[in-house]
Order: structure tokens, then C-alpha cells, then sequence
């Protein structure tokens, strides 16, 4: 007598919130409800990032030391923070330098592109080309001084950083360098950081 019982599909539907027709503006990223952490808004379109890969977490933190033992005390160093660069565009770089007199507080979730002298952006394979081409064109755009971007070896896998500068004339980054063992450059300040001490994180 008793019947099979079949059990209801559950339908789970997240509900994403319909982009305005323009796209969302820097706003909406702090106010809306429920974004994933890190959500950048690029070109008016929310960008979700992947799970951090273990490289990843290792150079931010290797890169966050090192430039805080130099840094001179008008400067600070922030990791993943968003850096709004217009209406339409909150990038999130991995690491970023920025002017003491800029930080308003521990409840702050944001600083001006004007406010930040170096962004640095670990590559991954989600975001290979964000990282090359999408952002470091924003960050130049914006007038952010120095940009760094940094990828991974393939062979030691350690970290590979290309250093680049702002041209003032062409508001785009010149390519000064590519630094394996060692970054050891002077903007936005003195800075020397031996990357082969991600061996040991």
C-alpha cells in the first residue's frame, strides 16, 4: 500500500539585482545588499572574484611587509581595498600605497585614485586580463603614480614583478623593469624587497 515517495526538487534561486541601465556606479557597490567580499566594479559591471589561490595570499603579504619597512611616514599600505577611480569604476588592487592624510579611520571602505601613489595587482587566471590591459589603462587613466604587476613563475614560482610609471603626457604606464630575485626600486619611495623570501612563507 504505501507509495513511493519522491521528494520535491528544492529550486534555490539567488536573486541578483537587475543592473540599471547605465550600469552600476561606485554607490551601489557600497550599498547594496549582500556582494560578495571583494566585488570591483570595472566599467559600470560588478566582477566577482574567484577563491584566492595560495600564491596569491603569499605575495600580498610578502609585498605588504616589505613595503612597510620602508615606507617614510607620510605613506601607508593597504591590502585589498577599493580605490575609486570615477563614477563607474572601483577596482580592488591587491596592494596599494596611499597617502597617510587620506585615511579617515578604521570604518573607512574606500580611497580616491588622487590619494593612491602605487597599485598592485597579483595576477591570477581569472583576472589575467583585468590585471594586464582593464586595470592598469583605469589606474593610469586615474593618475595613479606607479603600478606593479606581478605574475608567477612558472618554474620557481616565485614571483615575477614589471614595474611601471606614469607618463604624465600620455596618461599611460612606461614598462621600466621586470625584478625576479629582488624589487629594488625609488617610487614611490625607497624600496627594497628580496622576493625569494616567499620560500619561507
Amino acid at each position: 500500500m504505501g507509495g513511493i515517495m519522491t521528494a520535491e526538487p528544492v529550486k534555490h534561486r539567488v536573486r541578483w539585482p537587475v543592473p540599471p541601465q547605465d550600469g552600476y556606479t561606485v554607490d551601489d557597490l557600497f550599498t547594496l545588499p549582500d556582494l560578495p567580499p571583494h566585488t570591483e566594479l570595472i566599467d559600470g559591471s560588478l566582477v566577482f572574484v574567484s577563491p584566492q589561490r595560495d600564491f596569491h595570499s603569499v605575495v600580498i603579504d610578502l609585498l605588504v611587509n616589505g613595503l612597510r619597512q620602508t615606507a617614510p611616514p607620510g605613506f601607508r599600505i593597504r591590502r585589498e581595498m577599493t580605490v575609486v577611480l570615477d563614477q563607474r569604476n572601483g577596482p580592488e588592487p591587491d596592494v596599494s600605497v596611499v597617502r597617510t592624510d587620506a585615511i579617515t579611520g578604521s570604518g573607512q571602505t574606500r580611497y580616491a585614485a588622487k590619494d593612491v601613489l602605487l597599485a598592485v595587482e597579483v595576477v591570477s587566471p581569472d583576472s589575467e586580463s583585468r590585471d594586464r590591459t582593464t586595470k592598469p589603462h583605469k589606474y593610469a587613466t586615474a593618475g595613479i603614480p606607479s603600478f606593479w604587476r606581478v605574475e608567477e613563475n612558472g618554474v620557481s614560482g616565485r614571483p615575477v614583478i614589471h614595474v611601471y610609471e606614469l607618463d604624465p603626457m600620455t596618461q599611460s604606464y612606461v614598462h621600466m623593469g621586470m625584478h625576479r630575485d629582488r624589487v629594488k626600486v625609488d617610487k614611490p619611495y625607497s624600496i627594497d624587497i628580496d622576493l625569494t623570501a616567499i620560500d619561507e612563507l
